[in-house]
């Protein structure tokens, strides 16, 4: 995309031509997920239990490493809507050491907690081990996951979402053939079992920062001659800090929520844990739209907020909600219709399917709400305001399921059920409140607006 072409070009086009490249490179993404899904089926629905056991824990890795990239690719946006591209160039290197720094830190923090978390979750044993044998090594590859966000946030936010679509692609075929290679031991490799499934994903990170590397030092973005940029900068430590924890954050408390349900779900047995785990890959998939449509948000509302192109700020906004609600509409239908098939797809153990089944007959009604809620977020983040993330994430992700899954799946009794009702309630409360937020914000920052 063509420099300066985000605070020119028609709005609704550049949504497309944003939005869709980035929706496919996640729908792949996750359909990476689904094949690790699949293949630990194959193990066994312990596997599979361990592998959703693991994932509220892996996703603080994720958290890290979205929030970060997302701090960077506004700061990088707003640098490059205001006609300089050379700080543009030191908020890509200073995060780059910022983020290898705190990788190394992480990494080290999880192998320590590992254990005492998944054993708050109820594993014991073998179903310990297993789940230990996946995270240790994932851990072990955080710097891996974070460099490919962060340098990647490079090129998102100058209009590139093909590049990764482009590796996410391969990185899907690739995992097609490594997760079995490894898992059962071909050509005299041996056998890693779940284990093999977080060697192929650390491999398959490792070919990503490489490829994107590249792609941003072809782009421009990234000097390789400029080895003293990436020397630790305290102002733009600050800076990165500022803009990019409070997303980390507002991710880690969707960790830490999905850490609490799996806290209330693991009484009713890892049936009901791996149901879960399943689903929500099923709910990815169908989200994924939303996940394009933040990263356009982000760089559109990003550059034309540091252009001072306010009118193009509340367009952008207002269509990619529209967008979103007639996206998630269709989601919503289709989940209703073909839940039960979806869940045989993963597991032929009629108790998760009959779990899954039900959870994902109330989720497909959250659908509209997570979008109004991730571009609602992304849009503060274009406006440099990221501190409402972390507020609204604390309620959504801790404080309402704490109250409302004690009271509705404790305390009225309605077990399983209860908490896949307070899930609706939650999220629909928080993006009702975000989206007044965000239109408060934009009236009292940009000028007048109707949203």
């Amino acid at each position: 995309m063509e420099e300066g072409s985000l605070i020119s070009q028609p709005i609704p086009k550049l949504i497309r031509d944003l939005a869709i490249p980035a929706s496919v490179g996640f729908f792949f993404n996750t359909m990476y997920n689904v094949v690790d899904t699949y293949y630990g089926g194959l193990i066994s629905t312990q596997a599979v239990a361990a592998l959703s056991l693991s994932f509220p824990v892996f996703f603080i890795i994720i958290s890290l490493s979205s929030g970060i990239s997302t701090g960077t690719s506004a700061l990088i946006a707003h640098a490059l809507g205001e006609g300089n591209r050379e700080e543009a160039k030191k908020y890509l290197t200073q995060a780059i050491s910022f983020t290898i720094i705190l990788s190394l830190i992480l990494s080290v923090l999880g192998w320590v907690s590992g254990p005492y978390l998944f054993g708050l979750l109820g594993a014991s044993g073998d179903y310990l081990k297993m789940a230990l044998s996946y995270i240790n090594i994932i851990f072990g590859g955080t710097v891996l996951f974070a460099l490919s966000f962060v340098i990647n946030s490079s090129l998102t936010s100058q209009g590139d979402t093909k590049t990764f679509r482009n590796f996410l692609v391969f990185g899907f075929l690739l995992n097609l053939l490594l997760d079995p290679w490894f898992m059962f031991g071909w050509l005299g490799f041996p056998a890693l079992g779940l284990a093999g499934v977080a060697w192929a994903t650390l491999l398959i990170q490792f070919f990503s920062v490489i490829y994107i590397s590249y792609k941003a030092i072809k782009n421009g973005i990234l000097c390789k001659s400029c080895l003293h940029m990436f020397k630790p900068e305290a102002k733009y430590f600050k800076e990165i800090s500022k803009q990019g924890f409070p997303a980390s954050l507002n991710m880690m408390t969707i960790a830490i929520g999905i850490f609490i349900i799996t806290y209330f779900i693991s009484p009713f047995g890892k049936s009901a844990v791996a149901a879960y785990g399943i689903a929500t890959r099923i709910d990815q998939i169908f989200l994924l739209p939303t996940m394009g449509l933040n990263i356009a948000s982000l760089a559109l509302i990003g550059q034309n907020n540091g252009a001072k192109k306010y009118d193009r700020v509340r367009l952008a906004y207002k269509t990619n909600l529209k967008y979103g609600f007639w996206i998630m509409s269709i989601g919503m239908v289709l989940v209703l219709l073909f839940n039960k098939f979806l869940m045989q797809f993963f597991s032929k153990d009629p108790n998760v399917v009959d779990i899954g089944t039900h959870y994902l007959s109330i989720s497909a009604f959250i659908y509209i709400s997570y979008v109004i809620s991730a571009i609602s977020i992304s849009a503060l983040q274009g406006l440099k305001k990221p501190f409402y993330a972390i507020w609204i994430g604390i309620y959504r992700q801790i404080i309402g399921p704490i109250v409302f899954f004690g009271l509705l799946a404790t305390f009225l009794g309605f077990g399983l059920s209860g908490v896949w009702w307070a899930i609706f309630i939650i999220n629909w409360s928080a993006a009702i409140i975000t989206y007044f937020y965000t239109k408060n914000c934009m009236k009292n920052n940009l000028g007048d607006s109707k949203l």
